[in-house]
């Protein structure tokens, strides 16, 4: 066989000549994007198309209670329809007042969330680190924690020269322990053998702190500041209700000393939207800083 250096231009030209096997067609690029992102976000369409047949069902159980005035044990006589809800929602859409009162509720929520944030995570961490340090402020944590957040409404109200200020404190104590016991719960369940295995590699405190404990514990922390901005808007609500002049949770007392029941149920409607935005934000900020955790 001649090599194809010495091939002839008779030769080269048979060989261009030759028909090409035509390829099998594959399926197109974009069904099968398509199909894989379907197979890997498959749970995710589940579950948020069961999550929208429960709203709808949520809803016409409503609507049905409501108009047909129900009395079963509970009664369902004063309760509003979801339309004069709807109703209630237009008219406070135009009313630049109500979007103050959420204005100034997000306001609190995110200084008094912040701090509790800033204070109890890095409160946790040390706590579980060092024994001292736990023994001196846990018995404390432990005798304040149960205490519900309408009862340091009085007692805010002493300590602080505003009502504003009051009222993120209140924000802050409520968001403040969830934070603080998850993340010290954390910390007690870092394997002791990464520690061992990170002191033998010669790795100082600092990056022990920083490389082991730390990234063992996010998931912890992540749970306790989910859970902190629920009990965190709990306790903004109460404070609102009993201190405040403006937030959601003035706008919903008002409502009910005014007899304005739509308005009542806008307000609870607008206090669970508003914390499911928060929570979900949480989640999502989890979600980036654990990469590893995605499945």
């Amino acid at each position: 066989m001649s090599s194809p250096a010495l091939m002839t231009s008779r030769d080269r030209m048979a060989a261009a000549a030759a028909p090409v096997a035509p390829r099998e067609a594959g399926p197109p690029a974009f069904a099968t994007r398509a199909s894989r992102w379907y197979r890997l976000n498959q749970n995710r369409l589940r579950a948020g198309l069961i999550g929208i047949v429960s709203l709808l069902l949520f809803l016409l159980a409503w609507h049905l209670l409501t108009t047909y005035r129900v009395v079963m044990f509970v009664k369902f006589t004063n309760v509003p329809t979801p339309l004069a809800v709807y109703e209630s929602f237009t008219r406070a859409m135009h009313d630049p007042k109500f979007l103050m009162h959420v204005l100034l509720s997000c306001r609190r929520i995110f200084f008094g969330f912040a701090l509790a944030a800033i204070v109890g995570v890095p409160l946790g961490l040390i706590m579980g680190r060092f024994r001292l340090v736990h023994e001196f402020v846990f018995p404390v944590a432990e005798v304040m924690r149960p205490i519900p957040a309408i009862a340091w409404v009085p007692m805010a109200i002493m300590l602080w020269p505003t009502n504003e200020q009051s009222i993120v404190f209140i924000t802050f104590i409520g968001a403040f322990f969830p934070i603080l016991v998850n993340t010290l719960h954390g910390m007690t369940l870092v394997d002791p053998v990464l520690v061992r295995a990170a002191k033998c590699l010669g790795a100082r405190e600092a990056s022990i702190f920083r490389e082991v404990y730390f990234p063992a514990a996010l998931p912890h922390i992540f749970t306790g500041l989910t859970v902190g901005m629920g009990v965190a808007w709990v306790s903004l609500i109460a404070a609102e209700m009993i201190s405040g002049q403006f937030g959601i949770g003035y706008f919903t007392w008002e409502a009910y000393s005014l007899v304005q029941y739509p308005d009542i149920a806008l307000g609870m409607i607008a206090i669970g939207v508003l914390g499911l935005g928060s929570s979900l934000l949480i989640r999502s900020a989890g979600t980036l800083v654990m990469p590893w955790r995605l499945r």
